[in-house]
């Protein structure tokens, strides 16, 4: 498990990549409810992003102010990734999905990619019932915000999902946890569940998260950055 320093550095260091050590622990393998299973299952064959329905104009109106507020943000994040040197523990090397090196390349290069992944984010952290200031807290300590992250325990993408959860949902094939509206769906319902778990405890449910449960560091560095967020 990696200290809070490194942590912190998974945050703001490092060019973006397509296979790099990323920060994510070894979570358990755990027995499923149904809801669990069918939310997961239904991620697999939704890969576009989501279409946003609004209760009324007041609620539009409130996503319209966040979305705003969250990608100055995200812009902001971004910008400083690309004006840091590469941290020590991340791969030197970078390259789109095509293959092409590109040290600077990163899934989130355009305004319109960047919105897109802010909505998948506000749709589904709002399905499981969490707040998106918190999803993408935990996703700047996960990934940095890279959709091709692998960590060393093998975990993938924005949200760091481990292979093993697609075992039974997506016929063993974790390639579709590159895809953004899965690998934030299956984030944000594991969250959930773990949360529910642990009786609505955020630290001991981001500990199981990550496999650290019962450690503060994870729990204070997501904590931390959700602030970012808010």
């Amino acid at each position: 498990m990696l200290r809070l320093r490194r942590l912190i550095a998974s945050c703001f260091l490092g060019c973006v990549v397509c296979a790099v050590t990323a920060h994510a622990g070894s979570q358990r393998e755990e027995p499923l409810i149904d809801s669990v299973r069918t939310a997961l299952s239904a991620a697999v064959h939704q890969a576009d992003p989501p279409t946003l329905v609004h209760a009324d104009d007041k609620a539009a109106q409130a996503f319209q102010q966040w979305l705003a507020q969250a990608e100055a943000r995200l812009d902001k994040q971004l910008q400083r990734r690309k004006a840091m040197p590469t941290a020590s523990h991340l791969s030197a090397t970078s390259v789109t999905p095509n293959g092409s090196p590109d040290v600077l390349a990163h899934e989130l290069a355009s305004p319109h990619l960047r919105r897109e992944f802010l909505q998948t984010v506000w749709y589904e952290s709002q399905r499981a019932g969490l707040e998106p200031a918190l999803v993408l807290g935990l996703i700047q300590v996960e990934s940095g915000f890279r959709k091709f992250a692998i960590s060393s325990a093998g975990a993938r993408g924005f949200m760091q999902v481990m292979p093993f959860w697609t075992r039974v949902l997506a016929q063993d094939d974790a390639s579709v946890l590159f895809q953004a509206q899965t690998n934030l769906r299956f984030g944000c319902v594991i969250l959930r569940h773990y949360l529910n778990l642990e009786n609505g405890h955020l630290a001991l449910a981001l500990g199981r998260y990550n496999g650290s449960r019962g450690r503060m560091d994870y729990p204070n560095a997501v904590i931390s950055a959700k602030m970012m967020w808010q």
